[in-house]
C-alpha cells in the first residue's frame, strides 16, 4: 500500500482515499492482533481494567484580531499565546499530556512490565500540534504506534474527526467525521497502524436515541470497519427488560432498528460511572478489578473487564497525579491475576475461548423502549415522529436529544443561533457537494470538508453563548462560501 501524505495543500490530509482506507480496515478485522511479550493468560486471570484517554484541543478562527479574517489555529495555540489569562497557563502542560504516553510506555516495557492504554485523540488535536510545530509530541505518539517493541500495548480508538456529537451532527456528516478521522491517522502513524484500529470512541460518550439516528450511528461504525464501540452505561438500556446494564464489566451487543425496520448491531464495551476524571487518574477501574472474580457467560467462565475513560489532559489530578499512579498501577498489575488490558485485545480473548457475538446481552439507547411499546419496526419514520411527539407531551422524562456523560445537558435546546448556521452549512455540503458527486480528492472539496467539521466541534455547545458561539457561527459562514463559491 502507497503511503499517505499527511498534509494536503497545508490542510490535513482527510479524504481522497476512500478505497486504501476500507482496504486496511478490511484487513486488520481478518487480523489476530499481535501476540505480545506482555501477553495476558486469559484463562488464569480473576478480571481486567483497561482505561482509555480522551484528549481534544478545538479549532478556532482565533489567528488575527477580526474575527472574519483571523486564521483557524488550534485552541492549543491560542492558549499557548496568551498564558496570561485565565486557565492559558496550562498550555505547557497540556502539550506534556498529549506526548506522555510516548514517553511512560517504553519506560514501563523497559522495566519489563505490561502497560496498556487506550488513546483517542481528536483530529483538531492531532493537526493543531503539527501546525504549531509541536512535531516532539507527534514523534513520541508515532514510536508507541508504529514499534512493535511497544505498539502492543497501546491501542488507538477511531472517533469522529472534529469531535462531532453524534445526536445532533447530520449523520451524512457523521459519516464523513469517521472517514476522515481514519484518513487523518493513517496519514500520521500509516496504514499498517489503521489496521489496528478496531474500537470507536463517540465523542463526549454522546449515544443518539432517536432510533433513525442511532441506527444511522451503528450502520455507520460497521461500514467504516469498525468492531465495537464505548458507551456510557446510563445511555442504554436492555432490550429484554429497559434495565441499565446488570454486567456492565462484560460486553454487550448494542442493536439499533430504525422506523423502517432496518436493524444494525456492534459489539458494546460499557464504561462506567460518570465523566469524573480523577477515575482514571487514580487508576480507580484496576482497583476496583482487583474487587471481582470471574463470571458466568454462556456457560463459560470469564474475567469481567472494568472499562474507564477520561480527558488526558484536564484537571489537576490528571495532570499532575496520573503519572505516579498510572505507574504504580502497572507495577501492580504485571504478570498479576488482575491485568490490564486494551478493549479489543479482551474481545479477542474472550471470542477465541468460544463466546459468540449472540451470547453477548442486548441493549439499545435510553428512552426506546416507551417508543417501541407504542409502534413496530416497520411503521415508518411518519409514526415514529408521532409516537415521539406524544411521549414528549406525556412524560417529561422523554428526550431524543441522546445519552452522553453530561446527563444535565442537552446538545440541543438553547443552541439555535449555532445550530442555524451548522445546519445550514451542513445542508449547503450536502445539496452542493455531495449530491453533485464531486471528487473527495478535489482540493475545494477538502476545504469545505475541513471546515464544515471544524465547526461541528461539540466545544461550541458545550461553553454555552458568547465567544465560543461566535467562533462556531464563523467558521459555519467560512464553509458557505467555499461551498458557494468554489464548488457551486
Amino acid at each position: 500500500m502507497t503511503a499517505l501524505p499527511e498534509t494536503i495543500d497545508g490542510l490535513p490530509n482527510i479524504c481522497g482515499a476512500e478505497d486504501q482506507i476500507a482496504a486496511a480496515m478490511k484487513a486488520g478485522q481478518q487480523r489476530k492482533l499481535a501476540q505480545s511479550p506482555g501477553g495476558v493468560d486469559f484463562g488464569r486471570i480473576r478480571a481486567a481494567a483497561a482505561i482509555a484517554l480522551h484528549q481534544h484541543q478545538p479549532l478556532i478562527p482565533a489567528g488575527g484580531g477580526d474575527l472574519q479574517t483571523a486564521a483557524i489555529i488550534s485552541n492549543l495555540k491560542h492558549m499557548m499565546d496568551n498564558q496570561g489569562i485565565g486557565d492559558n497557563h496550562n498550555a505547557p502542560v497540556f502539550v506534556w499530556c498529549y506526548k506522555r504516553m510516548g514517553e511512560f510506555i517504553p519506560q514501563l516495557i523497559g522495566e519489563g512490565k505490561s502497560p496498556r492504554v487506550m488513546l483517542e485523540y481528536s483530529g483538531t488535536l492531532l493537526h493543531g500540534l503539527r501546525a504549531m510545530g509541536e512535531d516532539h509530541a507527534i514523534d513520541a505518539l508515532k514510536t508507541i504506534t508504529m514499534n512493535p517493541d511497544f505498539n502492543w500495548a497501546v491501542e488507538w480508538l477511531g472517533m469522529p474527526w472534529g469531535h462531532a456529537v453524534a445526536p445532533s451532527t447530520p449523520v451524512q456528516d457523521y459519516r464523513l467525521h469517521v472517514k476522515a478521522f481514519q484518513h487523518h491517522f493513517a496519514a500520521m502513524f500509516g496504514l499498517e497502524a489503521l489496521e489496528r484500529v478496531r474500537g470507536f470512541s463517540p465523542s463526549e460518550m454522546a449515544l443518539p436515541n432517536h432510533p433513525d439516528v442511532a441506527y444511522e450511528f451503528v450502520k455507520t461504525l460497521r461500514d467504516c470497519g469498525y468492531q465495537w464501540v464505548l458507551v456510557q452505561e446510563h445511555s442504554v438500556e436492555q432490550t429484554e427488560n429497559g434495565w441499565h446494564p446488570q454486567r456492565p464489566h462484560l460486553p454487550h451487543r448494542l442493536v439499533c432498528t430504525n422506523s423502517k425496520g432496518e436493524t444494525a448491531s456492534i459489539i458494546a464495551l460499557i464504561k462506567t460511572q460518570g465523566s469524573d476524571t480523577k477515575l482514571v487518574a487514580q487508576m480507580q477501574p484496576w482497583y476496583e478489578a482487583q474487587s471481582l472474580e470471574r463470571w458466568d457467560l454462556a456457560g463459560k467462565s470469564v474475567p469481567p473487564l472494568v472499562t474507564q475513560i477520561a480527558d488526558g489532559e484536564n484537571g489537576g489530578v490528571m495532570m499532575n497525579e496520573f503519572p505516579d499512579k498510572f505507574f504504580e498501577a502497572v507495577r501492580g498489575a504485571s504478570g498479576s491475576d488482575v491485568p490490564l488490558m486494551n478493549g479489543s485485545e479482551y474481545i479477542e480473548q474472550l471470542f477465541a475461548m468460544g463466546i459468540k457475538e449472540s451470547d453477548l446481552t442486548e441493549i439499545r439507547p435510553v428512552q426506546q423502549g416507551k417508543i417501541w411499546s407504542q409502534m413496530q419496526p416497520g411503521d415508518g419514520p411518519e409514526k415514529l415522529e408521532k409516537v415521539i411527539q406524544t411521549l414528549k407531551k406525556e412524560d417529561h422524562q422523554f428526550h431524543m436529544d441522546g445519552g452522553s456523560w453530561t446527563n444535565d445537558l442537552s446538545w440541543v435546546k438553547g443552541y439555535d443561533n449555532v445550530l442555524g448556521p451548522m445546519e445550514e452549512a451542513s445542508s449547503a455540503f450536502n445539496e452542493k457537494v455531495l449530491k453533485s458527486g464531486a471528487s473527495t480528492s478535489d482540493p475545494h472539496y477538502r476545504n469545505a470538508l475541513y471546515h464544515l467539521m471544524a465547526s461541528q466541534t461539540s466545544c461550541y455547545r458545550y461553553w454555552g453563548q458568547g465567544e465560543w458561539t461566535d467562533y462556531g457561527r464563523e467558521i459555519c459562514r467560512r464553509a458557505i462560501a467555499i461551498i458557494e463559491h468554489d464548488l457551486s
